[in-house]
């Protein structure tokens, strides 16, 4: 199809601002001959911080059939995000959860679909299916498009939107460029706490201080349980297995990273071909205080916490390496070919000393809970992709695009720690001595250790057809395509706890682990039983696969440049099995009772016919209307149709799959009116509206010890619908420097509803949901979301500043029962600001500071909190230079 874009001129300012903005109009390459000479004056005096992509990410969007907003790698930069997770939050409608997963339009990860390149990639996260986004940096991403609309093109597992990644390719011409940044957190002054982890620990690679002792995985190797084991034969694994873990105080030192990038291309006659590389490393620390509440007693007038940590002293230490290489060749501009490799390394040790109480251990007989725990994770991701564009001039310029996809992830814990301590105010004091009136806790579960390990692989390939038609004023493009995807996963988990009720006539008083069960204590000890209780369960370990083929056919045809009409239809073939394994035997495990049945809802199959159907009027010059429908569907993750329980990171409660879940059917709808003004300014506002089936939730059940149980089921109908505004202005109509100053924005004002049946639920689940909300939002939904950018670009382009404000609307996190209502994220107002400095045409320093009003993280129901983290302000200076 030929190009039939609206062009229009921009004055200086909005061709620079155009670069920095998500999802609005970019500076397209043909301008009118009136602005040539000053847009070129422009050009010249800021191409250090303006070159890019704003020509293509104009083009695309505004010849998208189907609704979609992108942003460029310029928008990314300018807002100062580190991430592809914290610069989507940017973009109309999307919000973050747990700095890691997107919510498009407020329906969770869930109902959301990822891409790299527009190939599937495995996720290393066991909770959900999705990648974390926070895994990809900023520097090595070209764009990201967010689709809301869709379109046979697309994965039919599709709800809110798919975002696709796209990584930068081989470069026009030489690039070398280093950078280097310093910060910290305005928490991090406050003493951090640390334990004796591993010399490679700067690194993110465990050198072997935390993983399972050789003498214990031998054990399991050979299907044997550590309940098997006689009261000798644990001592000596116990003296084996490390203790050392407990915290102390430390500083923590300044936040650091860099990155380089090296890329070049040339021709040889009909030939052109060159690469691009990129390395980077990034390691940061942050010093907190958190809360977590999980039981109370309420009243009318007040809530008394009865099981929970009011006092948690925080530190995380977070590492992040990636490596990127690029290769690409192309022939007479007619046939491409790209080969690329990436590794993203992402490792989060967190730990955490907790003080707090339970229903037996309490303030009313001088008790308090001391505790800590390890968590420490390494997520890795590797991806291999190639793929290839052919146009074919001699056949009506008919195109033919294809790709290989191979991408593993794996997700290494290999040894995370808790210990439990119990201080007693002796003398009454109000005063609870960890120092002098701590012991550890007699009991079976003093301390718990726990070893994960999680594989993933997806291989993706496909093609695509299409073939443009000229017929008098109407053009039309015919295009056909084939998807392909394999997914499978394994998943390990080994847990026991150590009780000190096996030993006999032990003084377990003081407050480290390390030193009251010392190498010379436990050789001595007397014991009654095994000292190491296996908590493993059925379950834990499972093996999971995926298989998606899928056809499609698509036809878009555009009438005298004012009408155009996209539609098609989408058949997939859906194959599913998720199987739960004895942890010792590895045989398929559904307990004593299981019927042919519980094994057939191991299994699930289908398939489907998914049409979507797009108008666009283009009204004139400037405006144009858009309209959409697709039909859709969202499925149950591998992890949610095992029956074995897994601990949600941001709430820390327990989560149980249910095998026979439903998928979700949806019915899109969107309508968006789109004005791209002369200057470059540029205002839209759309309606979506979601109509869903069977939609997925949490519900919890009662826990009979500790935090209530979170399970999975399907709600019997539910529906989303908001409306979205975007806007860019400049401030040229102001005398004096308003030519230099501009804002954007955008609003998103939604609202969500399902329905659950209580007695469906408890038969599909077959726990009791004793559901204080029928009639809710869906969970993690913002009823708004607000973004705004106020920028300043100099005259002289040697400076820019920008001021970005974020906030969305509370959202459910956890769901109520017995008559306690949902708990509530609270809305978190984030405002930061990004000033850089251009004192030559190679260089430029970038100062940054993240959450200026230094809001808290914070989740209430029925206005008691029930968690809370600090967050910080984060400062940062960045130095880079190209060469």
């Amino acid at each position: 199809m030929k190009n039939t874009s609206v062009k229009f001129g921009l004055s200086a300012i909005s061709a620079a601002v155009l670069l920095s903005l998500s999802g609005t109009v970019y500076a397209n390459e043909d301008i009118a001959a009136s602005n040539e000479e000053q847009l070129i004056e422009e050009v010249v005096v800021s191409a250090s911080r303006l070159k890019g992509t704003a020509t293509a990410v104009l083009e695309e969007r505004k010849q998208q059939a189907f609704v979609a907003d992108i942003m460029g790698a310029e928008q990314i930069s300018r807002s100062g995000d580190s991430d592809a997770a914290g610069a989507l939050r940017r973009v109309t409608g999307l919000t973050l959860v747990d700095g890691k997963f997107i919510y498009v339009r407020g329906l969770g990860e869930r109902y959301s679909s990822t891409q790299l390149n527009s190939a599937a990639v495995p996720s290393p996260d066991p909770t959900r299916s999705v990648i974390p986004l926070d895994l990809f940096p900023a520097d090595i991403i070209e764009s990201l498009s967010v689709q809301k609309s869709f379109s046979p093109s697309m994965p039919a597992s599709f709800g809110g939107g798919n975002v696709d990644i796209r990584i930068k390719t081989i470069p026009n011409d030489f690039v070398f460029n280093m950078s280097g940044s310093l910060g910290t957190n305005s928490n991090n002054s406050d003493d951090g706490i640390k334990y004796q982890g591993g010399d490679g620990d700067w690194k993110g690679l465990d050198d072997g201080t935390r993983q399972l002792p050789t003498s214990i995985k031998a054990i399991y190797d050979s299907g044997r349980s550590l309940d098997d084991l006689t009261a000798e034969e644990s001592r000596q694994l116990t003296l084996d297995l490390n203790r050392d873990y407990d915290p102390v105080k430390t500083s923590v030192d300044p936040d650091h990273s860099f990155n380089i990038t090296l890329g070049n291309s040339s021709e040889s006659g009909d030939w052109r071909y060159g690469f691009l590389s990129s390395v980077s490393y990034d390691n940061e620390y942050f010093v907190g205080e958190e809360y977590q509440g999980e039981k109370f007693v309420l009243s009318e007038t007040s809530a008394a916490l009865t099981q929970g940590y009011d006092d948690i002293q925080t530190t995380e230490h977070n590492v992040k390496w990636s490596g990127m290489l690029n290769f690409g060749i192309e022939w007479q501009k007619e046939h491409r070919i790209d080969f690329s490799t990436m590794i993203l390394h992402d490792t989060e040790d967190k730990l955490r000393n907790k003080m707090g109480i339970s229903e037996n251990v309490n303030e009313s007989d001088n008790r308090r809970i001391r505790s800590y725990d390890i968590n420490y994770e390494e997520r890795e991701l590797i991806v291999n992709q190639v793929k290839g564009m052919h146009i074919f001039p001699e056949l009506n310029y008919a195109g033919f695009d294809w790709k290989y996809s191979i991408g593993r992830s794996n997700r290494y814990a290999p040894g995370n720690v808790s210990a439990r301590f119990i201080v007693t105010d002796d003398n009454k004091d109000e005063i609870y001595d960890v120092q002098t009136e701590a012991a550890l806790s007699n009991s079976t579960t003093a301390a718990r250790y726990t070893f994960q390990q999680l594989d993933d692989e997806v291989e993706n390939y496909g093609f695509n057809f299409n073939l443009p038609l000229s017929l008098g004023t109407t053009e039309v493009e015919l295009k056909a395509g084939a998807d392909y995807i394999s997914k499978e996963r394994s998943a390990s988990n080994r847990r026991f706890d150590i009780t000190t009720r096996a030993f006999e006539g032990v003084d377990l008083s003081g407050n480290a682990l390390n030193e009251i069960l010392s190498d010379d204590v436990l050789q001595n000890a007397t014991l009654t039983r095994s000292i190491l209780n296996d908590t493993t369960i059925d379950g834990d370990d499972y093996l999971s696969a995926q298989k998606i083929d899928a056809y499609y056919f698509e036809a878009d045809v555009f009438f005298d440049n004012t009408f155009r009409l996209s539609g098609g239809v989408r058949w997939e073939d859906f194959r599913q099995i998720s199987v739960p394994l004895d942890p010792y035997t590895k045989q398929i495990v559904l307990g004593s009772g299981a019927t042919s049945a519980d094994y057939a809802e191991l299994a699930f199959q289908e398939d489907d016919f998914y049409p979507a159907l797009a108008m666009t009027y283009i009204q004139d010059d400037e405006t144009q209307y858009r309209f959409s429908y697709g039909q859709t569907v969202v499925r149950p993750d591998l992890r949610e149709i095992t029956k074995s329980n897994y601990i949600d990171p941001l709430t820390g409660y327990p989560v149980g799959g249910t095998p026979g879940l439903r998928v979700t059917s949806i019915k899109n709808y969107d309508f968006r009116y789109e004005n791209y003004f002369s200057g470059g300014e540029s205002f839209s506002a759309g309606v979506f509206y979601k109509d869903m089936k069977d939609p997925i939730e949490t519900v919890q059940s009662p826990g009979q010890d500790g935090p209530p149980l979170i399970r999975i089921a399907n709600a019997q109908n539910g529906y989303v619908a908001g409306i979205e505004f975007e806007f860019l202005k400049d401030f040229s109509f102001l005398e004096g420097i308003g030519q230099d100053i501009f804002m954007s924005g955008n609003l998103t004002l939604s609202d969500s509803e399902i329905e659950l049946d209580r007695q469906e639920i408890v038969e599909q689940t077959g726990v009791s949901t004793a559901i204080t909300n029928t009639k809710r939002r869906l969970t993690g939904h913002s009823k708004y979301v607000v973004n705004m950018q106020l920028g300043y670009d100099a005259p002289n382009g040697n400076h820019a500043a920008t001021l970005i404000y974020n906030v969305f609307g509370e959202r459910i996190i956890i769901p109520g029962i017995e008559g306690q209502q949902d708990a509530m994220e609270e809305p978190f107002q984030s405002l930061d600001l990004n000033y850089s400095y251009f004192p030559d045409f190679n260089s430029s320093i970038k100062f940054k500071v993240k959450n200026l009003l230094n809001e808290k993280q914070e989740i209430l129901a029925d206005n008691v909190l029930v968690r809370s983290k600090e967050k910080g302000t984060e400062v940062s200076v960045q130095y880079t230079y190209q060469f």
